[in-house]
């Protein structure tokens, strides 16, 4: 059988746009023989539509959709997900399902049946669990037509139920699964090993098709593929990218044409992703951020310039009395690498301004960490003032080594409409800078190598108050990602009073990060709605 995936972009909402692609891609699939084709999770209203889902007049456009979708499907038949409506009066009012086109109708609907709600997951908030297991016939076919997490009870079992094991007892001769599978930069490497633990208990042949782009802080790399019947990955789409490609179930080939993956390079491409989809999914086209010739600021530059193009980025450079000469002459070079504009705003006669203000409430009292923070917070009000005149949306460059110990300032440094290194340790971000630098010179390599510093007081250096970021880094992946408590991290060398230290400054500092913009996501457990902690809580405060 010739089955055409259709990795595609879609977008929350966008009814017109999203039917418009699954429908130029059936016609395409049409024309070049294909019998059937296959859409992702939710493809009808992109994926995760959280609360729209429970506005009926949203539902009642996902089917008016499909059903029209359903007319193009003469000659071809069609697999597109979206959700469905529950017509028993028990359990919640939906199904997240997989509606099978053809003859120019909906012929069938199949249920998605285990509900993740675990990290960014939270379907069972919406969806009933399927309970009524059937395979699809098609061309001579028994397909087991299953959807995203429904492959997933495969080693670590969550779950009660196994819909495959159900499945497989009707005589299965192949699965169809639909995702909506997000990006972290060991994803990829993860699916291809639960499909590839599919294969070896059910021996059935596999066509997986997953999302491409990104929503909001979700990014969704494709890697798309078709796994044959030796077990091998005969076919596997790209990543980062829509894609399309007509397989032959028939293929029996064994070589393994499997991409291998490389972290770095990843969470480059996923970053550069969720910078161009924010922006061109909410109506934007022009970023900009503060630029202060430090690797965090001239990271995000660089990524946005390649997102959005040089000409729609602005850096604002907005030294102070404690900044370094090269502080300015970094920033402007990693500009004119970039081709992109700059402006430069003299902070130091707005903080003489405020602090002459303020004498007399501080009544004499030493310079300190309320001061420090006023020169971030006037740096936040010249940025948002532009960001508001010319319609820019602020990037945020904050790192996650930064965001996890509170080493930052609410309504300054922390501003933003989207921050890009959120989930980035400081040490992936000097990798990150490598990678850019790779061909040649963008970042100023005395941005990459100079010590860092927040640069608010006189020879300031982030190793005054914070260990070194390559052993910060690894407590706090201990921590944020294992989710080890202190003592399995002492345990593991670490000195107890350092570790004991960074974990409070994680926990007491949480109210910052429930006030930061959207993160983009790159690894197992970013800071957002993957990661939900109490605010007040005594857990190692």
């Amino acid at each position: 059988m010739q089955i055409a995936i259709a990795q595609l972009n879609y977008h929350v909402g966008n009814f017109e746009e999203n039917s418009s692609k699954i429908i130029s891609a059936i016609n395409k699939a049409e024309k070049e023989g294909a019998d059937l084709i296959v859409f992702s999770e939710l493809a009808i209203c992109g994926y995760p539509p959280r609360d729209f889902l429970e506005f009926d007049e949203f539902i009642q456009e996902c089917l008016t959709h499909i059903n029209n979708i359903a007319k193009h499907c003469n000659n071809i038949s069609a697999i597109v997900g979206g959700p469905s409506r529950n017509s028993s009066p028990r359990g919640k009012k939906l199904y997240n399902s997989a509606y099978f086109l053809s003859n120019g109708k909906i012929e069938n609907v199949f249920h998605k049946t285990l509900l993740p709600n675990y990290d960014i997951f939270d379907e069972y908030r919406y969806f009933e669990s399927n309970n009524e297991f059937k395979i699809l016939n098609f061309k001579g076919e028994k397909i087991a037509l299953t959807i995203c997490e429904d492959l997933w009870n495969i080693s670590e079992k969550l779950y009660e139920v196994d819909p495959m094991e159900e499945l497989v007892k009707q005589g299965t001769t192949l699965m169809i699964n639909i995702a909506a599978s997000p990006f972290n930069y060991g994803q990829a490497a993860t699916r291809k090993n639960v499909l590839k633990a599919n294969f070896e208990k059910y021996k059935v042949p596999i066509v997986y098709c997953n999302h491409s782009g990104a929503q909001t802080e979700l990014i969704f790399d494709g890697g798309s593929l078709f796994m044959n019947k030796n077990g091998c990955i005969a076919e596997e789409l790209n990543y980062f990218k829509e894609d399309y490609k007509i397989i032959d179930t028939s293929n029996d080939s064994k070589n393994d044409v499997s991409r291998t993956q490389n972290k770095t390079e990843n969470i480059h491409h996923a970053l550069v992703l969720g910078i161009r989809d924010y922006f061109k999914k909410l109506g934007f086209n022009k970023a900009l951020l503060g630029l202060s010739g430090g690797i965090d600021s001239a990271v995000v530059f660089a990524l946005a310039a390649e997102a959005l193009g040089s000409d729609n980025v602005l850096g604002v450079l907005m030294p102070s009395q404690f900044s370094s000469d090269h502080s300015v002459a970094d920033a402007k070079k990693l500009a004119q690498n970039l081709n992109a504009a700059t402006h430069l705003i003299e902070i130091e006669p707005l903080f003489a301004q405020f602090s002459k203000e303020l004498a007399p409430v501080f009544q004499g009292l030493p310079f300190g960490l309320a001061e420090e923070n006023l020169q971030a917070r006037i740096r936040g009000i010249l940025l948002m003032a532009v960001s508001n005149k010319f319609g820019h949306i602020l990037l945020n460059t904050t790192n996650k080594s930064e965001a996890a110990v509170g080493y930052g300032t609410l309504y300054g440094d922390m501003n933003g409409g989207l921050s890009v290194l959120g989930d980035v340790y400081k040490t992936e971000v000097y990798e990150l800078a490598k990678f850019i630098n790779r061909d040649k010179e963008i970042i100023p390599l005395n941005s990459i190598v100079k010590p860092p510093s927040a640069e608010l007081r006189p020879d300031q250096k982030d190793s005054d108050s914070l260990p070194e970021y390559d052993v910060l880094d690894k407590i706090l992946y201990q921590y944020i990602e294992l989710r080890k408590g202190p003592e399995a991290i002492i345990q593991q060398g670490f000195e107890e009073q350092t570790v004991r230290k960074i974990l409070k400054m994680v926990n007491i500092s949480e109210y910052k990060r429930h006030q930061t913009p959207p993160i983009l996501r790159v690894s197992v457990k970013a800071f957002g709605t993957g990661r939900r902690m109490p605010i007040v809580g005594k857990y190692l405060a």
